[in-house]
């Protein structure tokens, strides 16, 4: 019996110590790859020295003697800090993942490489001008530059997760940096989505409900469509949605195809004499954040702001002589076309003046641990043919037809890049608006202030449709008729803009921006019809604003949906409850609303009220809609406000809705809106407890920055998530946009990685922050320090004095020329 103890303490204690040299191994391994910040390098590729200063939060700061060297040494410092991501980004637009994570991701290599979102990139290298050019290659030098350090130096194969995944890197190149502009627009337009949406809903239902369902955002309205069913016959009617909607998957649901918030105060409203500048754009939340801060000096003065990993560009920040920030547009860029199959030959697709081939080539993808698979690419003359399986075609499309797409981002003289290069040189608003003529996509709405001035310009291509368009461009439509087709694009100067307006102050929050009859519209599709309000009020409850106000407005939690619906929701609830023992649903019911009643709609981490209303507002939604709707209702993950309140005050019969078609009892909406009431608080709790009052909307409104491929891995999930508890909501100006699905709706998902606020009267003082860190590497004290400060509101300096970056030095990284 003792020798077999003592066996047995044998095995344990060499157990125990493999698994402690195990994780000094791993250690080991992974630490290889942080960076030492004071470190001199020699390179191939620039003509002078290049100084990188990384200050106190590891912000980089560029300094060279050339603007190539100055791009250079952006590349060096991105890849320095990013190398996985930037690997990760540029093989999701190649359509190239499956080498790394086998069959379960085919799919989405398979819709990338439909897209062809690559190869046009390839194509638009040509189309740049020689500037834009000589930055893209030498920013890819640098990146280059890092990847030869990182093998001549053994440091850790550049970023811990290339152990797990150790397939060669190829060098970068400036089709590399276009094709994630590509990318990008493809993660920000939604439009696509909305018209299948749409094309589905249609035929389920009559166009009245429609109206209801899908509302247009208020304003002059438009003229009748025909129905879906009338263009299709043969479409199908109830099929389930075949979207995977995976954490690598650039596409997401719909209403989560980007939004911000940007606003200027021009001098005359700023008690600080100089204009003001507020931007938070948002994007998906990920572990590291898709954005990183950096600063580079170029020969026209230093720029500073947001950068993403793999691309050269401040896309939102400032100059010492201007400022600049984006907000998605919502401009209608992409269209749906059903192409009619030849009966006779299936490899010909009819058009206006007859059947005609496809253009095809073959596409092989690679897949670990599995056979290559060989795509057969099609184009028609309106775009690329996308499979059924790809944003739920299959459920639009009748036998006989395939579905193209149409969109802006497909173009082969993307010159996007080159716009965003200019726009940091601009001295001036006209120069800056000048330099947004050659953005292609996405379409943005970009806010510029001067130090005494302020302005508004939608930059992006806009499709040019015919007045007869059978669907205006709302659901897909047939490809063989020529009026359906694009007629080219509009003139850039027809894009809205606003320039010092009289009352001194502009901003976007997704809303719409103009009222103009189609196809001079813009967009049917806005993202915002809420959060709008809020903001108005708060610009125009002061005289003048300053640094601080904007902040305020920023941070700002306050629901004005909230404040909207309930009073009409719960218009005969209120007080109604008679008294009832505690425990009792009825008691339940009776303490809710009596904390709803008192609530003024902050959607605070720390109060029950916030979780009772989303809760209550998500079940009652799902009510009105379930039983019409049957499988279709899992596509509205969000509330709509203004279907809700189209219900509640029976706009054009919209309160037909409420009534439960399946029984034969009439409910009405207040039953509807007692019972889903009572849902809410059941599923409160069995989820987060009985007692109402000890409910905490922060402890279901998490910021998820999870990392995208190790995230959901046991243990490592540990050391590489960043979870925190936020306030905030969907309609919220501090916009938490909850995940709206599965066991935990209520998470936050989306939201402003990034915020800046300017102010040119003391440039100096202008602040910034990002949702995690500037460093991709989880042992790195650079990797989340940047988190706690933004889940609590707070910002860092952002300067381009040279001596203050330099005095506040955690080190400085010296790039010599090679001889």
């Amino acid at each position: 019996m003792a020798t077999v103890f003592r066996w047995l303490l044998r095995i344990v204690s060499g157990m125990i110590l493999l698994s402690v040299l195990g994780v000094i191994g791993v250690y080991y391994l992974a630490s290889r790859s942080l960076l030492d910040y004071d470190a001199a390098h020699t390179v191939q590729g620039i003509d002078g020295e290049v100084e990188i200063v990384r200050d106190t939060h590891s912000v980089p700061h560029v300094f060279g003697q050339s603007d190539a060297d100055v791009f250079f040494g952006l590349g060096f410092a991105h890849a320095q800090d990013r190398l996985w991501q930037m690997t990760m980004l540029r093989r999701t637009a190649q359509g190239r993942l499956s080498e790394l994570f086998g069959s379960r991701t085919l799919k989405i290599d398979e819709m990338m490489r439909r897209l062809d979102l690559y190869p046009l990139a390839v194509q638009s290298v040509a189309a740049q001008d020689a500037r834009t050019l000589a930055a893209l290659e030498a920013y890819s030098a640098g990146v280059n530059a890092w990847l030869e350090t990182v093998n001549t130096e053994a440091l850790g194969r550049g970023a811990p997760e290339l152990f797990l995944f150790s397939n060669e890197i190829a060098p970068w190149q400036p089709a590399d940096s276009i094709a994630l502009v590509k990318l990008m627009a493809l993660q920000l337009s939604g439009q696509l989505e909305s018209e299948v949406l749409r094309a589905r809903i249609s035929l389920v239902l009559p166009p009245e409900r429609v109206r209801d369902i899908l509302p247009d955002v208020p304003g002059e309205g438009i003229a009748s469509l025909p129905e879906y069913a009338a263009l299709f016959p043969t479409a199908p009617r109830f099929a389930a949605s075949t979207m995977d909607y995976s954490p690598l998957n650039p596409v997401q649901p719909r209403g989560f195809a980007g939004a911000s918030n940007a606003w200027a105060a021009a001098p005359s409203r700023s008690a600080s004499g100089g204009a003001l500048l507020a931007n938070d754009p948002h994007l998906g939340f990920s572990a590291p954040s898709i954005w990183y801060l950096a600063r580079m000096e170029l020969s026209t003065g230093g720029v500073i702001g947001g950068t993403i990993p793999g691309i050269p560009v401040i896309l939102s920040g400032r100059s010492a002589a201007l400022g600049w920030g984006i907000t998605t547009a919502y401009v209608d860029d992409q269209d749906i076309f059903i192409e009619r199959l030849n009966p006779e030959n299936p490899g010909e697709y009819e058009t206006p003046t007859g059947f005609k081939p496809f253009r095809t080539r073959s596409s092989i993808i690679q897949i670990k641990d599995a056979a290559p698979k060989t795509i057969a690419l099609r184009w028609t003359e309106n775009g690329p043919v996308l499979t059924g399986e790809h944003f739920n075609l299959a459920t639009v499309t009748p036998p006989g037809h395939v579905a193209a797409l149409s969109w802006t981002a497909l173009s082969p003289r993307d010159t996007s890049i080159g716009a965003a290069l200019d726009l940091m040189r601009a001295q001036s608003i006209e120069a800056a608006i000048e330099a947004g003529e050659r953005h292609i996509a996405p379409a943005q709405n970009l806010t510029l202030v001067e130090p005494g001035r302020i302005a508004m310009k939608t930059i992006g291509a806009v499709p040019r449709r015919d007045v007869r368009h059978q669907s205006q461009g709302r659901f897909p439509s047939p490809g063989w008729i020529a009026t359906n087709r694009w007629q080219g694009r509009m003139p850039y100067a027809s894009n809205p803009e606003f320039l010092d307006p009289e009352g001194g102050i502009l901003g976007n929050t997704n809303n719409k921006t103009v009222n103009r009859p189609f196809p001079d519209h813009i967009s049917f599709t806005w993202g915002d019809t809420q959060r709008i309000y809020r903001w108005q009020r708060l610009m125009q409850n002061r005289e003048v604003h300053t640094r601080e106000s904007f902040i305020e407005a920023q941070l700002d939690t306050v629901s004005f949906t909230a404040r909207a619906l309930l009073p009409l929701v719960a218009k005969d609830l209120w007080f109604t409850g008679e008294a009832a023992p505690e425990g009792t649903v009825e008691q339940r019911r009776k303490q809710a609303l009596d904390l709803l009643a008192e609530w003024n709609g902050e959607m605070n981490e720390h109060l029950p009220e916030p979780l009772i209303y989303a809760a209550w507002m998500r079940a009652l939604q799902n009510r009105l809609i379930r039983d019409e709707l049957g499988p279709l209702a899992a596509e509205f993950r969000h509330i709509d406000p203004v279907f809700i309140e189209r219900v509640f005050r029976d706009t054009d019969g919209a309160s037909a809705w409420c009534n439960v078609v399946q029984s034969t009892r009439v409910e009405s909406c207040t039953d509807i809106a007692r019972m889903a009431l009572d849902d809410a608080l059941i599923w409160t709790q069995e989820t987060y407890g009985p007692a109402i009052g000890s409910l905490r909307w922060g402890d279901a409104h998490e910021a998820t920055h999870d990392h995208q491929v190790l995230g959901t891995v046991p243990v490592l999930s540990a050391f590489v998530n960043i979870r925190q508890s936020t306030s905030g909501g969907d309609n919220t100006l501090q916009r938490g946009l909850t995940k709206g699905s599965g066991p935990d709706p209520f998470l936050n998902v989306h939201g402003a990685g990034y915020r800046g606020v300017y102010d040119f009267a003391d440039p100096d003082s202008s602040v910034f922050i990002i949702s995690t860190g500037q460093s991709g590497h989880p042992l790195s004290r650079h990797y989340d320090d940047l988190g706690e400060l933004w889940r609590r509101g707070e910002y860092i300096p952002m300067s381009l004095d040279p001596a203050l970056a330099r005095a506040a030095a955690e080190g400085v990284t010296v790039l010599r020329p090679a001889e």
